[in-house]
């Protein structure tokens, strides 16, 4: 434990100039009379930071605050209006390498205002508490324990309470899981709803592989047979009708031939009676009605043969159709109709079967968001088995710190004043290497009982305290203790 064995300050805030040693003592006075300017150089001096804007003394271009402790560690600030600040951190002698970084592991943010700590509110105060929690990790590390680094996380925040905002319901991974879920649950209901669709036993295969091509070329041609045989089936039996009719309209041109021949007798015997000087010629073509009569008729007769003829060859053509039976269609016909009733089914088929195959996928993603939910809520307890922890006597319940207490666990906030102000030495007890000094601005904010608990505790471990009290004096008093 290193303890401070001289501080020295001047021009700095509203000090001309002042020096302690390793005492622990008690600032006096009324405001303005620079109790808490001797803290804020303590802590310029370990941090490199103030809250205040003019930090040399008005008047003056350059400040000081040295500080030596008992383990050869010298800290020397130099805040300047006209040029660059000098800095010098040195460990027996030698400039330590990484100055800022070196001072931020001897001392906690406890141990430079215990008073306005039990002041925070709870939120700040786990926070605090967290931050002491001493375990390395970057996004290098984030991105090994979950294959990437996840996002709407707070970095700048302690490795357990990032932990806390990956697992969180919130959180990315949670909201993305409860997404996929979701679209889960909707293939799997409209999936449902495609099975009741789809015929019992439906072979998506077979529907797939068959050919209603074929089937319908097999149709087409049983129709084409039975009309065929339908066609040869008419013509035999109006074969007598058929023939009849040739008869028929044969002797129709008979009887008009006759009619015609009679009615031109008449008429040229008419002219015969009128026409004497006719008559040889008339006599002549009257000669020859007779051979026409023959010549027409065996027109008639001709073309009445070849009628005949052409009905017995096309008779002929289809006679093999007779000795065929028909085919029935109606099973192709029907054979033909499931097909395409099937081949109907098969788009909502494929549907369902791209649905299960990113059902897959979305379950896959699912549970790879459980896993790493899983993990973000089991990894702290590994850190904190790992971690250099400010107290053996504390646990971690989200981001809760929780103090162990006879009647269980607690959590800061329950904590009473005087046990909070315990919990600020325990920790900067606990850090064997570190400064053992505590700054306690504005002690008449403490009761009387737990002031005076306060300072025993830190007498009976051996630690340094500078404290602060208010009261109506105009000058500053320094009360060793």
């Amino acid at each position: 434990m290193a303890k401070i064995t001289k501080i020295l300050i001047k021009n700095l805030f509203g000090i001309s100039e002042f020096e302690a040693d390793s005492k622990s003592i008690e600032l006096l006075g009324g405001n303005g009379t620079g109790k808490t300017s001797v803290l804020d150089a303590i802590r310029l001096a370990l941090t490199n930071r103030s809250s205040r804007d003019c930090i040399v003394k008005r008047g003056e271009t350059e400040g000081e605050i040295i500080i030596e402790t008992d383990s050869g560690l010298t800290i020397t600030r130099k805040p300047r209006t006209n040029k660059t600040d000098y800095k010098s951190i040195k460990q027996n002698g030698k400039e330590v390498q990484s100055p800022e970084a070196f001072l931020s592991e001897i001392f906690s943010e406890l141990q430079l205002n215990p008073v306005a700590f039990i002041n925070m509110d709870s939120k700040e105060q786990n926070r605090i508490i967290l931050d002491l929690i001493e375990y390395h990790w970057d996004l290098n590390t984030i991105k090994e324990w979950f294959g990437e680094i996840p996002q709407g996380v707070d970095y700048q925040k302690h490795i357990l309470e990032v932990l806390q905002q990956i697992a969180a319901e919130d959180g990315f991974y949670f909201q993305q899981r409860q997404n996929i879920n979701r679209d889960i649950r909707n293939k799997k209901a409209f999936i449902e709803e495609i099975m009741k669709e789809l015929p019992e036993n439906f072979n998506a295969a077979k529907w797939e592989a068959y050919d209603l091509q074929e089937i319908h070329s097999k149709i087409e041609k049983a129709r084409q047979h039975n009309a065929q045989i339908e066609k040869a089936e008419t013509l035999k039996a109006n074969y007598d009708n058929k023939i009849r009719g040739f008869q028929s309209i044969k002797e129709l041109e008979e009887q008009r031939l006759l009619k015609g021949l009679q009615e031109r007798e008449g008429e040229l015997k008419a002219d015969i009676a009128k026409l004497q000087e006719m008559l040889n010629s008339a006599q002549k073509e009257l000669n020859s009605l007779n051979d026409v009569c023959s010549d027409k008729k065996a027109v008639i007769e001709a073309n009445y043969e070849k009628q005949v003829a052409q009905f017995n060859e096309e008779l002929k053509a289809f006679e093999p159709y007779l000795q065929q039976q028909k085919i029935n269609i109606v099973p192709l016909q029907e054979e033909a109709a499931e097909a395409l009733k099937m081949k109907q089914q098969l788009p909502q088929y494929n549907k369902m079967l791209a649905m299960n195959n990113e059902l897959a996928e979305l379950q896959a993603d699912s549970d790879e968001y459980t896993r790493k939910i899983e993990l973000a809520r089991t990894l702290p307890a590994t850190i904190l088995a790992e971690a250099n922890m400010p107290l053996g006597e504390m646990s971690i319940d989200g981001d809760q710190v929780l103090i162990k207490k006879p009647n269980g666990d607690l959590p800061i906030s329950n904590l009473s004043e005087g046990e909070k102000l315990d919990l600020c030495v325990d920790i900067a007890l606990k850090n064997k290497t570190g400064l053992q000094i505590v700054l306690i601005d504005g002690v008449e904010k403490l009761s009387p009982i737990n002031r005076q608990h306060l300072y025993d505790r830190c007498k009976a471990s051996g630690l340094q305290f500078i404290a602060t009290r208010t009261t109506d004096d105009n000058e500053l008093t320094v009360v060793e203790l």
